[in-house]
């Protein structure tokens, strides 16, 4: 059976240069003022193997590469059940131009993860599912906002034990896809919005658009400090996906709790750790039930190199 020809890439790859673009022009986005007279501009240069993060990791997404362990309370359908969640992930900047100023500038780099589910009411903790990310993140930064281009892979498997004990209809999901988000920062808000569009995915009647917007707090003081150890403040995220394959239904993932990160933690730093309540509605963000609601609860440590 022929498939379906799917829409070409001319809209996300125009975005992809667009951005380019803009990171690499000499003027901030949106200011039409230049240096003040008589100080002269700090020359950019290029940083190999950069710490700093242009785009700061999209707090609520299921998805993002991160390395983490919850607890969950799961229902998908009649059926509930305990699930321990962890992820082992991270991102490393290869190369850096930086901007004008210390936080400005554009950034190439590499992020992956595993993602990896467990049923904690079976014997044997069964293993679920796992999913599978690699991708070349291409991330920017003028003063308030920010951005994100990357071109990802995921591949996702069932576990050995749930295939023994449930007997599933196993699928081989699979898909490249490009990622275009851009954010502004709003005082301790942080504003954010863009989609993704799979590219050749399988199986191949899998849509292939995703809308995705949300916002994130971070107080903008440290409420508790822990001598010269670290500082702790409270933060918060609602993220949304809109799902073309659910005919655009709405997946919504809450996190709030605490973060906490060096007391001379540089800005940009990756290097913090948070405990976090996490709710969850909609599609499941579990590659191989992909097509399948689900809906969760739990508390979560999450921790950044």
């Amino acid at each position: 059976m022929n498939r379906t020809p799917r829409p070409t890439l001319t809209v996300p790859i125009h975005l992809l240069l667009f951005f380019v673009a803009v990171v690499a022009s000499g003027s901030p986005v949106g200011s039409g003022q230049g240096n003040p007279a008589g100080s002269p501009p700090s020359p950019s240069r290029y940083v190999g193997l950069p710490e700093e993060e242009l785009f700061q990791p999209l707090l609520g997404d299921p998805k993002e590469p991160r390395t983490f362990a919850t607890v969950l309370h799961v229902r998908a359908g009649d059926k509930s059940t305990t699930v321990g969640a962890v992820g082992f992930g991270e991102r490393l900047g290869i190369i850096e131009r930086r901007g004008l100023t210390p936080t400005d500038g554009w950034q190439f780099g590499l992020a992956g993860g595993v993602f990896a589910q467990f049923d904690l009411e079976t014997d044997s903790s069964d293993l679920i599912n796992a999913d599978y990310v690699i991708g070349l993140p291409f991330t920017w930064r003028r003063g308030v906002w920010s951005g994100r281009v990357s071109l990802y892979h995921q591949s996702s498997h069932l576990g050995d034990e749930f295939l023994l004990h449930q007997k599933p209809e196993r699928i081989n999901l699979s898909f490249e896809a490009i990622e275009v988000l851009v954010a502004r920062d709003l005082g301790p808000w942080r504003f954010f919005g863009g989609g993704e569009y799979l590219i050749d995915p399988e199986p191949a009647t899998l849509a292939s658009g995703v809308l995705h917007a949300g916002v994130e707090y971070r107080h903008p003081r440290r409420s508790f400090g822990i001598g010269r150890i670290g500082g702790g403040r409270w933060v918060g995220a609602i993220d949304m996906k809109a799902l073309e394959e659910h005919a655009w239904k709405v997946a919504w993932s809450l996190r709030a709790g605490l973060e906490l990160s060096p007391v001379d933690a540089r800005p940009g730093t990756r290097r913090r750790w948070s405990l976090m309540l996490e709710i969850y509605e909609g599609p499941s963000p579990w590659g191989q039930f992909y097509d399948t609601d689900a809906s969760y609860a739990g508390l979560g440590i999450h921790y950044s190199l």
